[in-house]
């Protein structure tokens, strides 16, 4: 990604060899903390009590508005970790979330309100990325240019090509890229999957997903001055330049195709996530979806209300319903999905607990969570299970071991998301080659298999 403005960042990783061989060398037993070395009673805070201090991991985190802010306070958190760089573009955000760290970690990060700035701290590992969706793969790749590691909160990408770029990038720079794909560490939900896998609900065939809520309507905004606090042209960074409006920030930015993914990728991806895990798929061979903006007649574009539905080669299917503004709830919970095989059914709720169901609708078998969840809380819904997704992070850093949500797979998973936006788009049915879950034979859904850039800002590999 290349502007006039831009500031530039090296292609080499040199600057960071040193000190990711030393902590590779200083560093042992984190593996405790990654799915299948977690010791029966021990929390998250536990393993903080006793794994030592060491080499701490150095972080810069960028967005910190909301989701961002529950991130860099958790990796203050963690033992052996120090965030040294918060990047907003925000300044009153940068400003609340310096502060937070500080109180938590007793040392004070820098403010560097452009994080291309940052990425070149040589003593800096890794770049934690919460901006908003169409900054995701941009920046990731721009940081693996610089030598960093990345956690890329989902979805990975704002469009199919872009992801495709991430998987070049972790490719050619052998760098570690983890997804906020949190719930593939959380113990419970990954015994579960496990227990798909090992048959007890016999072969699973189907899997049905779902997230709804009540969101207000957004409103009709109107053109006005940018805030003084804001940097509305970094803000916009690679997408096409539009006038500033007075309902875009902090969060309705979501429901703008210019920069957003709909509902499907801000809460679908993670339920798309343990189907595509449970059943064992990568891409599909058809995907048909339906929906729109029913709800309110406003500035929001993506559905409102929308229903995905994947079939793949191994005679198996999945679908996904999304209601942003009814509430109702499916099988008593908010957010879910529920596994369909020849012998029964397994559900996963929002939280960290799992159900086996009979073909008689009997419970045979509830493993229940014992961590908070409130996943429609949009900041912070599990900081104790998510902590134990960057410990594993970390794990990858260290010592070179393979990450729970590594960028191959967080591609797959948002790329079905992505296709079922681009079916809805277009007319409601696409034909996908299960190879590489590329588009066949239709133009004009291939066209968003890209995006248009802001003229020099266009990501490169």
């Amino acid at each position: 990604m290349t502007s006039d403005k831009n500031l530039s960042t090296s292609d080499s990783t040199d600057n960071s060899d040193s000190r990711r061989d030393f902590i590779k060398k200083t560093l042992a037993g984190t593996a405790l903390l990654s799915f299948g070395g977690i010791l029966p009673g021990f929390s998250p805070k536990s393993y903080a009590n006793i794994v030592g201090a060491n080499e701490k991991v150095r972080v810069g985190v960028m967005g910190v508005n909301s989701r961002g802010l529950a991130l860099a306070s958790n990796y203050a958190l963690q033992p052996n970790c120090q965030v040294v760089s918060i990047s907003d573009v925000d300044s009153r955000a940068a400003q609340k979330c310096i502060a937070t760290v500080e109180g938590i970690q007793k040392s004070k990060p820098v403010n560097t309100p452009d994080f291309r700035k940052a990425l070149e701290n040589k003593d800096m590992d890794a770049l934690v990325i919460a901006a908003p969706d169409h900054w995701h793969a941009p920046a990731a790749i721009l940081a693996s240019k610089a030598g960093k590691h990345v956690y890329l909160e989902k979805p990975c990408s704002h469009n199919p090509n872009e992801g495709e770029l991430l998987i070049e990038a972790a490719k050619k720079y052998k760098n570690v890229i983890q997804m906020g794909n949190q719930r593939r560490s959380w113990p419970n939900v990954a015994a579960a999957i496990k227990e798909i896998q090992n048959g007890i609900i016999g072969r699973t065939y189907f899997a049905k997903g779902w997230y709804t809520n009540n969101r207000a309507s957004i409103g009709v905004g109107k053109e006005t001055a940018v805030p003084a606090w804001l940097d509305y042209d970094l803000w916009q960074g690679p997408a096409p330049r539009t006038a500033y409006k007075d309902n875009l920030l902090h969060y309705n930015w979501h429901w703008m195709w210019n920069w957003g993914t709909g509902e499907a990728l801000n809460n679908g991806t993670h339920m798309v996530d343990l189907m595509r895990w449970g059943l064992g798929v990568e891409y599909p061979t058809h995907v048909t979806s339906s929906g729109g903006r029913f709800r309110f007649q406003d500035d929001w574009e993506t559905p409102d209300t929308q229903v995905i539905n994947w079939n793949f080669a191994n005679n198996t299917g999945m679908t996904w319903e999304g209601r942003s503004c009814n509430g109702r709830t499916i099988e008593g919970s908010s957010v879910g999905l529920m596994f369909y095989g020849e012998k029964g059914s397994l559900q996963i709720d929002g939280g960290n607990e799992y159900k086996v169901y009979d073909l008689d609708n009997k419970l045979v078998k509830h493993v229940k969570n014992d961590f908070v969840i409130d996943p429609r809380n949009k900041m912070n819904p599990s900081q104790g299970l998510d902590a134990i997704h960057i410990r594993n992070f970390f794990d990858g850093i260290k010592n070179g071991s393979a990450v729970n949500a590594e960028i191959v797979g967080g591609h797959q998973s948002t790329l079905l998301c992505q296709l079922g936006n681009i079916a809805v788009r277009t007319g409601g049915m696409l034909e996908i080659d299960p190879k590489n879950g590329h588009i066949k034979n239709n133009k004009a859904a291939a066209k968003l298999w890209k995006r248009d850039y802001q003229k020099g800002w266009e990501p490169t590999v």
